[in-house]
């Protein structure tokens, strides 16, 4: 991960005083070339040759189909590469009609506004990550893109300064390579207002949204990836109803602002880098409605919220199973934790900046580990919920003691510590109105 983030921090000085996009084959004023990384603004040249011999080319159906045309292509298998120009629609007939790339370069190229890619089976793009290998790659804006399967593919769908599209009920599964060496199924780059739902993506590495604004991403199913979904400097984009399971990471949200995560089910990102909901500098963002369970770590806040006056509210989500609940690296206040269900986490709540409590704000939140009483049978804890760090704060202020966490030696000495403490804990968490019944939800 860092040496991607070391690649894209590369790329935000070049692009540092890029302009918005503008229509397919515009450079944005000021914006260096990248070179082969992918040039959005340069027309695509048309290609003189299919990749498979006897093969029927696609390319010479799409250049016989006139503006505005229907091409519906008989069942089988046709050539590419191809790169579309013009308002079409073609259709492949439930995804009957296969295009392939033989294994080299881009497998199609759209380069148009208002074309619709119905029911086709795109296979066997290149595997150059510096050419940007890709089965789809969209550059113009208004597209529907939907019914699809996209196979040993390096990057399935790739948007490049592509506004307004609709990316819908598509299947997306990658080369067969090593986690870091597949490529993403979906990116969006400098590409605003998209509809991104009900794609099923599996064995792919990442599906990411950089550098690109109110775009929503919804009833998503992504499995077996690096991040599920990853924000970089992106604004106001929602995402909401999607199932990410068995990630490494489920949503990342880093340098953004503006981000509404909702109703989203989250489960077992695990491992080393295992989480559910992950914040990296980010700030003003939502989690409502999530469930998140099974992970490392359950939602992570790293120096977020970032931005002054800025807030992050972590709202109505059931938070359950995992290593730990909710977990601060670095002391930026602005958090606030509210009605939500923490159960059956190893540690509901963690920070290794030492102790938090002050800094956000928890109230009315169901604890499972809370010892008080209801007498007034009101549904609310007599007494605050309180969460102190004991001998924890070894393994969060010390990470390579994280490997010896649970080990009966230290499980022993927090005994100690509670029992007859020889030091002052940490004081992580006092939330004045604690649920005492767990709320009946359910799951997302």
């Amino acid at each position: 991960m860092r040496a991607r983030v070391a690649i894209v921090l590369v790329f935000a000085g070049l692009l540092a005083v890029a302009a918005q996009p503008g229509e397919p084959g515009e450079s944005p004023a000021g914006m260096a070339a990248p070179g082969q990384w992918g040039a959005s603004w340069e027309p695509t040249p048309l290609p003189t040759a299919p990749t498979l011999k006897n093969v029927p080319w696609l390319q010479a159906l799409v250049d016989a189909t006139p503006e505005g045309g229907v091409l519906a292509l008989k069942p089988g298998r046709y050539s590419g590469p191809v790169v579309v120009k013009k308002k079409l629609i073609i259709d492949g007939g439930g995804g009957k009609a296969i295009i392939d790339g033989g294994g080299r370069g881009t497998v199609f190229t759209l380069e148009t506004s208002g074309a619709t890619l119905r029911g086709l089976t795109f296979t066997g793009s290149g595997d150059s990550h510096s050419n940007d290998d890709t089965c789809l790659n969209v550059r113009g804006h208004h597209n529907v893109v939907e019914d699809n399967a996209f196979e040993d593919c390096l990057f399935g769908i790739d948007l490049k300064q592509s506004n307004e599209n609709v990316v819908r009920r598509n299947h997306i599964r990658s080369l067969d390579r090593t986690l870091g060496l597949r490529g993403d199924a979906i990116r969006l780059w400098y590409s605003m207002k998209n509809v991104v739902e009900q794609n099923v993506v599996v064995d792919s590495r990442d599906v990411v949204v950089w550098y690109s604004n109110d775009n929503v991403i919804r009833k998503n199913v992504g499995k077996r990836g690096r991040y599920s979904l990853h924000f970089m400097y992106a604004q106001h984009n929602v995402v909401e109803d999607n199932e990410y399971d068995d990630n490494s990471v489920g949503i990342y949200v880093m340098y953004t602002d503006g981000v509404e995560i909702r109703r989203n089910l989250i489960s077992h990102s695990v491992g080393a880098t295992g989480l559910g909901i992950g914040f990296k500098e980010a700030s003003n963002s939502v989690v409502e409605g999530n469930s998140v369970v099974y992970c490392a770590v359950g939602i992570g806040s790293d120096l977020s919220p970032f931005e002054p006056d800025s807030t992050i509210s972590i709202k109505d989500n059931r938070i359950a199973y995992n290593g730990v609940g909710l977990n601060f690296l670095g002391d930026k206040p602005g958090t606030t934790i509210e009605g939500n269900i923490f159960e059956g986490n190893i540690d509901p709540v963690a920070a290794q900046s030492g102790g938090v409590e002050g800094n956000h704000v928890y109230r009315g939140n169901y604890w499972d580990d809370y010892q008080g009483f209801d007498r007034n049978s009101d549904a609310v804890g007599d007494t605050p919920y309180e969460l102190y760090a004991y001998s924890d704060r070894i393994w969060m202020e010390e990470p390579t003691a994280r490997f010896f966490k649970n080990a009966p030696l230290l499980e022993a000495l927090d005994f100690l510590e509670r029992l007859a403490p020889f030091s002052t804990p940490d004081l992580l968490v006092k939330d004045e109105a604690p649920l005492f019944d767990k709320p009946q939800r359910g799951t997302p």
